[in-house]
């Protein structure tokens, strides 16, 4: 076991999770969690050939059993929670079955996970929660009744955590990307010239966890500069 902070990534298979679990590897023992425990194998194993540490935990965010046995026991000084599914198109052409995936990972999951560690960084005096948000939070589209819902009910859930902890000295942030090049928005893409990259990301919240002992960086949104221009 690494004597680095530790950090817990969920959703670290893929994407953004996975970029933020490797930028953070320089500085922190990765617990990286998904339900793809081949992918996160394969993570955990670059992180060591890079000089890192890493511990892959195979577990649904959705589900709050899987989740609970996962994390047992487990504690961690920086939290990402990353782990998203968005389905869009119209509310009346959702399922019920596709709404309450969104709200079990996108937001009770927020609950659970943050539930799960929190009790160690109040004790200890100090932590770092970070959400992975949307600019999706603050704005609406057609096909968003369910995903830009709960994008918007994250912004909630961490300004009010946020003044609820940050007197016993945790820190909660919220980074919220605008449009990003991974298999969430379908990878390579037409679009994709007008994205963000997962490592943009990664770097913001690797920004934000990095800011002295007494400052709080509560939000930051991050955007393509121009999708005019080509990258």
């Amino acid at each position: 076991m690494s004597d680095r902070p530790i950090a817990l990534v969920t959703g670290a298979s893929r994407g953004i999770g996975r970029a933020v679990a490797l930028s953070l590897s320089a500085t922190h023992h990765i617990l990286a969690a998904s339900r793809d425990r081949a992918r996160l194998d394969a993570l955990a194993r670059e992180i060591g050939n890079h000089g890192g540490t890493a511990e892959a935990i195979e577990m649904d965010v959705g589900d709050p059993s899987s989740l609970a046995r996962a994390l047992a026991g487990r504690d961690a000084d920086v939290l990402v929670n990353n782990a998203g599914v968005g389905v869009l198109k119209p509310m009346l052409e959702l399922t019920p079955e596709e709404w309450h995936r969104m709200i079990d990972v996108n937001l009770n999951a927020l609950f659970h996970v943050t539930r799960a560690v929190l009790p160690g960084m109040v004790a200890r005096g100090r932590g770092h929660v970070v959400m992975i948000g949307s600019i999706s939070g603050r704005s609406a589209f057609v096909g968003g009744a369910g995903y830009a819902t709960t994008k918007h009910a994250v912004m909630g859930f961490a300004e009010n955590l946020m003044l609820e902890v940050r007197d016993a000295g945790v820190k909660v942030s919220v980074v919220s990307p605008g449009s990003v090049d991974t298999e969430f928005s379908g990878r390579n893409g037409p679009k994709a010239a007008a994205q963000l990259r997962a490592d943009d990301v990664a770097q913001a919240v690797r920004s934000v966890i990095s800011t002295p002992p007494e400052v709080l960086v509560h939000r930051v949104e991050v955007r393509i500069l121009s999708p005019k221009r080509p990258r």
